[in-house]
């Protein structure tokens, strides 16, 4: 592989052009010797590539964990609200990376940016029944004749039916945790709605078998081990 083509696509904020700069300034080393030319080839699994004396690991595809805050949107671009991808530090920045799924704007929680599009296909494929977890905050009482209800299957407005979930009663009466396998449009909120209740926050705290990490601020992102992106998929 060409070196600036490396670089570039391991280091999101470094074009092509910034990275012959910076050969040219003998700030890029290949096996600790500096090189002129931004397109020489390199092995990227073998070589050891530094920019600025930082090295530049080879990685095919990079799977971050984000904690989304309210107010803002699970898009690639948007020309009115700040996006999910505005939140992902310099470090972790490559090109091709989206949303993995999405959070409405007014929920909290664990979304996944990837450049890794088959992952996604197969988390997202209806056929996939991948788990999702959400702490549900609701305007009255969950009652607990409704857990049975959501394991039926409820039928929400539209007549859409659900498949079946699993509804966790917590020690709070007004919060509980939800595990859906499918993905409809503001799905839980108008689960809720259909039993006469109604969802006041709502936060996504897992997928599949991936915690959303307890320690990671709102807006905070960190990436995620290639030994746990299997648990992405993982009922």
């Amino acid at each position: 592989m060409r070196l600036d083509r490396f670089i570039a696509s391991q280091r999101g904020e470094l074009s092509r052009s910034d990275v012959k700069e910076l050969c040219r300034r003998g700030q890029v080393t290949v096996n600790g010797a500096a090189v002129k030319r931004s397109d020489v080839q390199i092995d990227e699994n073998r070589d050891e590539i530094c920019v600025r004396g930082e090295a530049v690991g080879y990685r095919e595809h990079i799977y971050i964990m984000l904690n989304k805050p309210q107010g803002v949107v699970c898009a690639t671009r948007d020309g009115l609200s700040k996006t999910v991808l505005e939140l992902i530090p310099p470090e972790l920045r490559r090109r091709g990376l989206f949303p993995a799924g999405r959070l409405d704007k007014d929920t909290e929680g664990f979304v996944l940016i990837t450049d890794d599009g088959a992952l996604a296909h197969k988390m997202l494929s209806p056929k996939s029944h991948v788990p999702k977890t959400y702490l549900v905050r609701t305007a009255y009482p969950v009652a607990e004749e409704l857990v049975p209800a959501f394991a039926q299957g409820l039928t929400i407005d539209g007549g859409e039916t659900c498949l079946p979930a699993e509804l966790i009663l917590t020690d709070d009466p007004f919060q509980c945790r939800l595990v859906i396998h499918e993905g409809k449009y503001h799905q839980v909120k108008r689960m809720f709605e259909a039993c006469g209740n109604r969802v006041t926050s709502l936060k996504r705290i897992s997928i599949g078998r991936l915690a959303l990490d307890e320690n990671l601020p709102l807006g905070g992102c960190l990436e995620i081990l290639h030994k746990d992106v299997e648990k992405l998929l993982s009922c």
